[in-house]
């Protein structure tokens, strides 16, 4: 009897120590699944940077070619987004500090272009 009890004693012992073996070799694999994940993520990162700064870079070259300095191109931008989110000439004006005449000016070029993406889209 006492043999018996040695033997699952030793049975167990065994048992802890090879499911130790297994967990530690599951939690390296998956260790090496996570790093791997880790590591294309930082590299689609590292593309999206460089992508990022060559069009900002030709964004620069074609404002220099067309003679728009950074400040107008910065104000210019921020029309246009307060214009696509609906906000009325006005607010456009008093949020930008610019006269309503100026903002409508501003827009000129865009107003034809967004109109007719508009109709497009609408099927009209």
């Amino acid at each position: 009897m006492e043999w018996v009890l040695a033997t699952l004693f030793i049975v167990a012992v065994v048992l802890l120590g090879v499911s130790f073996v297994m967990k530690r070799q599951t939690d390296q694999a998956e260790q090496r699944k996570v790093d791997t994940m880790y590591i294309n993520v930082m590299e689609e990162i590292n593309k999206l940077q460089t992508q990022m700064n060559k069009v900002e870079l030709d964004g620069e070259i074609t404002a220099q070619q067309v003679g728009v300095t950074l400040h107008e191109r910065e104000m210019l931008r921020e029309l246009l987004d307060l214009y696509k989110r609906g906000y009325s000439l006005q607010s456009m004006a008093e949020k930008t500090q610019m006269s309503v005449r100026d903002v409508e000016q501003l827009l000129a070029p865009f107003n034809s272009s967004i109109r007719e993406r508009g109709k497009i889209a609408h099927g009209l």
